[in-house]
């Protein structure tokens, strides 16, 4: 009994941060919609929302506030998500989608798609979609070659984000100066280009790949006491990771095919959620919703306490690089010891 009542204790502590983390998201994105260099009142807000036309106003939060108060919500909740997954199915806090590779593959293909093609909008984004999954399949092609294990995907994928970089760089360096703005911006995460037009896609990818990773994240919690055990409890051990991998992926290509690889979210989500939790759960939905948090705070500040206005992956990247560097070093120290 004392181990049933502890367990509906900590499912109740759960669920209770889960409902203050999604009043926190809404509270920002209340923000954000009202603040800005026009400050507009909820009531005029939900005027424009309901349809009624407003001089300047409809235009303002229709055009530019809406889209991207959602699509900072819904990539912080894919990133979240898919940053969170990967960590547990790799049992590592390394195996971040931005740090093994997987969205530099979308990054390549959307940097030559502006450089060289001269393409933008929604071609742009279905290249780095189609180039995401290609390198993300291929990575994991790589790693499966000779044994699999979880160590040798993360080293092939940090390797494959070490070459794609390099190429990025390449492709700057011999690119027009005129595009290479275009593809900056792009790659420091921005939500500045967002439009309502992309908003009912990404939502779609989201919920739709969200719910596949909820539904399997008994299955995530299985594999966390590794393969053997899973096989002895009769998990389709294949299946399940192909399954993970693959709605992360599907989160991650289409997220950074709006607002690019906006940095440090998938990485840090996860970590944040588990320390607020101290659950032992798999926290996807606490994961997803800390990544909106980082993705909508961060573009604020982003664009009204600083200075002047930056990329929100400008923000979000100041905030990875101390944790990276601290665990770097956690990790040293264990391995000394």
């Amino acid at each position: 009994m004392t181990i049933i009542n502890g367990y509906r204790r900590r499912q109740r502590a759960y669920w209770i941060l889960t409902a203050f983390l999604a009043l926190l998201l809404a509270v920002l994105a209340a923000v954000s919609m009202i603040y800005g260099n026009t400050i507009y009142n909820p009531q005029t807000i939900f005027r424009v929302l309901s349809g009624e036309s407003i001089q300047g106003a409809t235009f303002t939060i229709l055009t530019l506030r809406l889209p991207r108060t959602l699509a900072g919500v819904l990539c912080g909740l894919a990133f979240g998500m898919a940053g969170n997954t990967f960590q547990k199915l790799l049992g590592n806090p390394l195996a971040s989608p931005d740090i093994i590779g997987v969205t530099a593959g979308s990054s390549a293909a959307a940097v030559f798609a502006i450089l060289f093609l001269h393409l933008s909008g929604a071609w742009v984004s279905a290249l780095a979609v189609t180039s995401g999954l290609l390198v993300s399949a291929l990575i994991y092609l790589l790693a499966r070659s000779g044994g699999y294990s979880n160590g040798k995907l993360i080293l092939t994928g940090i390797g494959a984000q070490a070459f794609l970089n390099a190429l990025i760089s390449w492709m700057l360096l011999k690119a027009s100066e005129y595009d290479v703005g275009n593809a900056l911006r792009w790659l420091s995460g921005s939500l500045n280009g967002v439009s309502l037009s992309d908003i009912p896609r990404l939502a779609a990818i989201v919920f739709l790949s969200g719910f596949a990773l909820f539904l399997l994240h008994r299955h995530l919690a299985v594999l966390q006491l590794g393969t053997s055990h899973a096989v002895t409890l009769g998990l389709p051990v294949f299946a399940s990771r192909i399954g993970l991998i693959l709605f992360s992926l599907l989160l991650i290509a289409f997220s950074t095919a709006v607002s690019g690889p906006i940095a440090s979210v998938a990485f840090l989500s996860g970590p944040i959620a588990a320390r607020l939790s101290r659950s032992g759960q798999t926290n996807l939905l606490c994961s997803g919703l800390v990544g909106a948090i980082l993705v909508v705070a961060s573009d604020l500040v982003a664009q009204y306490a600083l200075p002047a206005r930056y990329p929100v992956g400008v923000v979000t990247g100041i905030l990875g690089a101390p944790y990276l560097i601290w665990l770097l070093l956690s990790i040293n120290r264990k391995g000394e010891q």
